[in-house]
């Protein structure tokens, strides 16, 4: 079964660039450096419940193609999903049963240069018809990973707190995320004074937050993912630090979860919308 979110694909022009704006953003290194054949290189955030990673053409191999096609078609930004399994196989014969057209799973690997360490995986990817447009997939680590999470100090971030996908349809997205994937719906609600719906699964500590614009209605047009939440452990000195690099950042305000408090950053991003969020 899908037990989290094993990491989030960010996809740009230059992973050097990337890097170094995502560096400043977290406030942290990255865990992990690669190069594929295929045409991309590769970095890599693992977080405390999640992993960001950053990958940019390179070459003019086929996976290169793919990638430039992409930021040709949407521009850089957030591209893919990919959740954990605990049991590929058995997710591959539930998500077919589900009409979710599950590719064949296949192996994985990559070697960080600076280090010689090798990682292994084994992931599939769902037919995004039936993912109304969002690039889902799901992995399964090969155990024990050598990346692994690096706690710091409090004003850096820790991990995520939630992925924005708006939807043209909300009760297709519920039917999807909750009946087809199997996560779990956590609150469903509408406010006239956002003119939003907003629905939220949750699994392995962070949330996948549904949003619909009430006054459009339900269309069929494609899920877009959107935006992303970062997690800190002391927001003041997140919203220091980021002062300090010279971000454009808005004021500290509450948050709309209780006990929270959040502030946006409307620049270095990959073009992501992007918050902060800690404890009130």
């Amino acid at each position: 079964m899908i037990t989290g979110l094993d990491h989030v694909l960010v996809v740009c022009p230059s992973a050097d660039d990337a890097e170094n704006a995502y560096c400043a953003l977290l406030g942290r290194e990255p865990d992990w450096r690669s190069s594929d054949p295929g045409g991309s290189a590769t970095v890599i955030f693992q977080l405390e419940n999640t992993a960001l990673e950053i990958m940019s053409p390179i070459g003019g191999g086929p996976l290169a193609r793919r990638l430039h096609a992409m930021i040709e078609q949407d521009g850089p930004g957030l591209k893919s999903l990919i959740f954990s399994s605990n049991d590929l196989a058995d997710d591959r014969a539930t998500f077919d049963r589900r009409g979710l057209r599950p590719d064949e799973i296949v192996p994985g690997e990559s070697t960080d240069p600076s280090s010689g360490r090798a990682r292994y995986w084994s992931r599939m990817r769902l037919d995004d018809a039936g993912t109304h447009g969002v690039r889902i997939f799901a992995l399964a680590r090969k155990q024990p990973d050598p990346m692994v999470y690096r706690p710091g100090n409090a004003g850096i971030v820790s991990g995520l707190d939630h992925v924005v996908i708006n939807t043209a349809n909300p009760d297709r997205a519920t039917a999807l995320y909750g009946a087809r994937l199997g996560l779990r719906l956590a609150l469903d609600r509408s406010n006239p004074d956002w003119d939003m719906r907003l629905m939220f699964f949750r699994l392995g500590g962070l949330t996948i937050e549904l949003a619909h614009k009430l006054s459009a209605g339900p269309g069929n047009q494609p899920d877009k993912l959107w935006g992303l939440s970062w997690k800190v452990p002391d927001i003041e000195a997140a919203h220091a630090r980021l002062l300090s690099r010279n971000f454009a950042v808005t004021s500290i305000r509450p948050g709309r979860r209780a006990g929270t408090k959040v502030f946006s950053v409307r620049d270095g991003t990959l073009n992501i919308p992007t918050l902060i969020l800690g404890d009130a």
